[in-house]
């Protein structure tokens, strides 16, 4: 019997999946690929109106239901959590709860990751870049652990409760167009907003985004699927997911959302410039 194809994600939060790669998921699921994702948070630190809440006991019991309405829409095999709590922006109270992700080691969270890969055996691992798309804490500690989880894989001596040796074929960072913040930066001011104090609760600063830059060795088009992710977005209502259809985020995703770039950092690329258009390019 042939083996199928099988993608892992380790992301952060609930939505990251949605609004990051949401469409590069949606896609290879829908070919047939075992698409799974490994949330290492349940997102408690999200600001939220009131009104979301009815129905649930707290802030993680939502979003944990806004996260598997969109794992369905994505066609994902399945969500594991790693149990750790949402961290928060940087300065924040919430970065000094003990069960804050990044108030435990690296190594710590690492282990947990290489039980899913070692268990799972996915061809393909994704997860952000260094700086974490718009450097939040939890999303860049969750870079760290999952490249060391991925390059200790196949090392029997790195937890070895958390299973047999496996290495994957590839990891790849998902990376944010430079281009789209530097427009960003430009539209915004025409909006009356400072792009200096983007988002929900004004602590992105796409200023200082547009000055990072990661090189593109992915392209996925994702317009097949475009709906697809548009509806797993929608799934995070308490975070905005509806009013990306509309106004200036609507434009911008209609105008940028296309396509979804990585970057990759397993096997190493050597100076090659070539851009490929599957995960999958060059594995047997």
């Amino acid at each position: 019997m042939t083996k199928k194809s099988v993608i892992l994600a380790v992301l952060a939060h609930p939505d990251d999946e949605s609004f990051g790669m949401g469409g590069t998921l949606a896609l290879y699921a829908s070919r047939g690929v075992d698409v799974y994702l490994v949330c290492a948070t349940r997102g408690e630190a999200g600001t939220l109106d009131e009104e979301y809440l009815r129905g649930f006991d707290s802030v993680a019991d939502l979003r944990e239901a806004e996260l598997r309405c969109a794992v369905e829409k994505l066609g994902l095999k399945d969500v594991f959590f790693l149990g750790y709590r949402d961290s928060g922006m940087p300065g924040t109270p919430e970065n000094e709860h003990p069960n804050a992700q990044i108030q435990h080691s690296v190594d710590e969270v690492a282990g947990k990751v290489v039980k899913y890969i070692r268990e799972l055996k996915p061809d393909v691992v994704l997860t952000f870049d260094p700086i974490g798309g718009y450097r939040h804490p939890d999303h860049i500690h969750i870079h760290k652990a999952t490249v060391l989880a991925f390059e200790k894989a196949d090392d029997a001596s790195f937890h070895p409760e958390a299973g047999s040796p496996f290495k994957p074929g590839k990891l790849y960072f998902h990376t944010i167009s430079r281009g789209l913040f530097k427009v960003a930066v430009r539209l915004l001011p025409l909006f009356g907003k400072d792009p200096t104090k983007w988002g929900r609760n004004n602590d992105i600063n796409l200023l200082e985004l547009a000055e990072v830059d990661f090189p593109t060795h992915a392209r996925i088009d994702i317009r097949p699927v475009a709906k697809v992710k548009e509806n797993a977005g929608a799934c995070h209502a308490s975070q905005g997911g509806m009013q990306m259809r509309k106004g200036l985020m609507g434009f911008v995703s209609s105008m940028w959302g296309k396509r979804e770039n990585f970057m990759q950092a397993y096997p190493p690329v050597n100076g090659s410039t070539k851009v490929a258009n599957d995960l999958f390019a060059g594995m047997s």
